[in-house]
């Protein structure tokens, strides 16, 4: 009895809500994702090739997770028909494709402080494109519609004083962190780039993730084995990618790596910011939307910001502050509203299964007070 007493209470203690875990893994996302920005500049600085370094990714990223999506979902995977063949070559083409190509043209030519903060583009493009395409409903007219359109409005706002706003220095290194080698604090550096042209590019980011978000969803609806998915989607990404190569990339030299830091850069991105990242991605999109999702994106400007001041020796300023509290304002009043809206959701279901259920009781009490009119109305839950 007493071993029994205690594996319940065990249960019951270690028991993590769902809601917190997908708060957790988003808030891990972000902060692999701000990594990436920089370990991805610090590759190209290194002069890897734009083409070479996503092929090498996401080939490590498909080895990491096709045995998980083979071993484990095969009662989950349905079989592979040529409609969703077609599904997976689009997604890879505007997640993987699209989305790796633009980032690293428009990484090239600014830097990871301004690449992570036009990322923040990504909440409200997500939102407009899911809403448009009717996955995300929004209700103006209730609390919980107004509180996702004002939420996803500070989140970009925020992300936007950071980027465009300094104010007073809030935060100012030691000296002795200035004295750091100057390529770690180059790897902001895009002197000599054509810094419209990296902006055009990270647009085009913005656009091929957002709707790369959107379109998971319905596919996860037709085709619930996650894994599997992100293991088809980085197989066709990784033969895109090659066919690209094989016309632009024609010297042999570019798919050599040279030194250490390139191949800490090509595992951080396969292992990190592609095999876990997607992973934990699909899963949150498939638990709590893709709106969830995006509204988190701003986080990383933030961790970016702060890791740049502590490591790079970069000043913080008050317009990080102010971004900072617009972005938490706007991550809680995105998540209240969707609470809300699962609340709202809930009650209305019931509504109708209670009055269902009353009007059975109505139909069948006569006919079982005729049959047996001894018994008690409900017998049942005698």
């Amino acid at each position: 009895m007493e071993d029994t007493h205690l594996s319940e209470t065990s249960k019951r203690t270690c028991h993590v809500p769902e809601r917190t875990k997908l708060h957790l893994a988003m808030l891990a996302l972000q902060f692999g994702y701000a990594g990436f920005h920089v370990v991805s500049r610090a590759a190209l600085n290194m002069g890897i090739s734009k083409i070479v370094f996503p092929v090498y990714r996401n080939i490590i990223a498909l080895l990491l997770l096709a045995p998980f999506a083979y071993f484990l979902e095969k009662k989950d995977r349905p079989a592979l028909n040529v409609s969703f063949t077609i599904q997976f070559f689009l997604l890879a083409l505007i997640g993987i494709t699209a989305n790796q190509g633009f980032y690293l043209l428009g990484l090239d030519n600014t830097s990871p402080t301004f690449a992570s903060a036009i990322q923040n583009s990504v909440p409200a493009l997500t939102f407009l494109m899911a809403v448009a395409l009717r996955i995300e409903q929004v209700r103006l007219k209730r609390k919980d519609g107004i509180a996702k359109v004002l939420g996803t409005l500070s989140c970009v706002a925020g992300a936007s004083v950071i980027t465009l706003y300094q104010g007073p220095t809030i935060y100012s290194p030691s000296p002795s962190l200035h004295d750091q080698p100057t390529s770690l604090l180059s790897l902001g550096d895009a002197n000599g780039k054509n810094w419209t042209l990296g902006c055009i590019y990270l647009i085009g980011h913005c656009l091929s993730w957002s709707g790369w978000l959107v379109f998971q969803a319905p596919v996860l609806k037709k085709y619930p084995a996650r894994l599997s998915v992100t293991s088809y989607t980085c197989l066709f990404g990784v033969l895109q990618f090659l066919v690209i190569a094989a016309a632009l990339e024609r010297d042999s030299q570019a798919w050599l790596i040279h030194s250490g830091g390139e191949l800490f850069s090509v595992f951080y991105a396969g292992f990190v910011a592609s095999g876990i990242a997607f992973a934990v991605q699909i899963w949150c999109i498939d638990r709590g939307g893709p709106v969830f999702v995006a509204v988190y994106q701003p986080v990383q400007t933030l961790v970016v910001a702060i890791v740049s001041s502590i490591a790079l020796g970069e000043q913080f300023y008050l317009g990080g502050i102010i971004g900072a509290v617009l972005i938490i304002i706007g991550l809680y009043l995105v998540l209240w509203g969707k609470t809300e809206e699962r609340k709202v959701a809930m009650q209305t279901a019931v509504v109708p299964s209670a009055m269902e259920q009353g009007n059975n009781r109505i139909i069948s009490h006569p006919k079982s007070s005729l049959v047996q009119p001894l018994l008690p109305p409900s017998t049942e839950n005698v």
